[in-house]
């Protein structure tokens, strides 16, 4: 009798056939090290801190006296980058510093206005652009701007001052020999402005040396958050009653 085969036969493995191994590691999880821990705290702080510095608020310090008395010198204040718009930075310049971009124009993305006259605008300074100066809008683009005697007018009217100036030489200079006292009348140029401190007989504005392009402009100074004298009595080294003082 012939002997049949056995064929065969593909088995796929039943529950009772399968064994199941769980392994538990129990080797400590790893860890950074500390050194690259910090590191990349401080990367992304320096990210941050740029950031906030191109696109939102940056702050300055008042060197001289030519916006007295809005603003003496000592004072640190805040500029906003975000009063005219979301900019987005050009012209820029890579070196090793911190930060390690310098941008010298910027565009706005989205606007929320134009400047307005009386804003106090800080900006790149036309005849050397490594230089921030802060001075207060008093052309438009188009406004006529004439001075006669220590006396603005706008469009030929009167420029109404008096609350935030101040003028401490009574001589007048012809404008033959300096355009301080005596000056123009001079059109703004479209996308420019003309600006001037508030300390009139001792700051150097666009009297002497023209507009300010709109894409010069840096932001507007809104607010004094440290004030610093460092003279007299050690008491009054910090001028407590300025410290939050709105800049209007």
């Amino acid at each position: 009798m012939d002997q049949q085969r056995p064929g065969l036969e593909e088995v796929s493995p039943t529950s009772a056939d399968t064994v199941s191994v769980s392994v538990t590691d129990t080797s400590p999880p790893r860890r950074k090290s500390l050194i690259r821990e910090y590191a990349e705290a401080i990367v992304l702080a320096m990210l941050l801190a740029f950031a906030i510095r191109v696109f939102m608020v940056q702050a300055f310090k008042i060197p001289s006296g030519s916006m007295i008395p809005t603003l003496l010198i000592g004072d640190h204040i805040l500029v906003s980058k975000l009063s005219y718009g979301i900019q987005w930075p050009g012209d820029c310049k890579f070196r090793v510093s911190f930060p390690p971009v310098t941008c010298y124009t910027s565009h706005p993305l989205i606007s929320f206005g134009d400047p307005q006259r009386g804003d106090v605008i800080v900006f790149r300074f036309p005849e050397d652009e490594e230089k921030d100066f802060i001075k207060r809008i008093v052309g438009l683009p188009g406004d006529v701007i004439e001075i006669r005697n220590k006396i603005v007018t706008v469009n030929g009217t009167v420029l109404d001052d008096k609350a935030f100036t101040q003028r401490i030489d009574p001589g007048m200079i012809h404008g033959t020999i300096n355009p301080r006292d005596n000056f123009g009348p001079v059109t703004v140029p479209e996308h420019s402005y003309f600006v001037m401190g508030d300390n009139r007989d001792q700051s150097l504005d666009s009297r002497f040396w023209g507009y300010v392009r709109a894409e010069k402009i840096r932001g507007k100074a809104f607010r004094i958050y440290w004030s610093w004298s460092g003279h007299g009595e050690w008491t009054e080294w910090v001028r407590w009653e300025r410290i939050g003082q709105a800049i209007q």
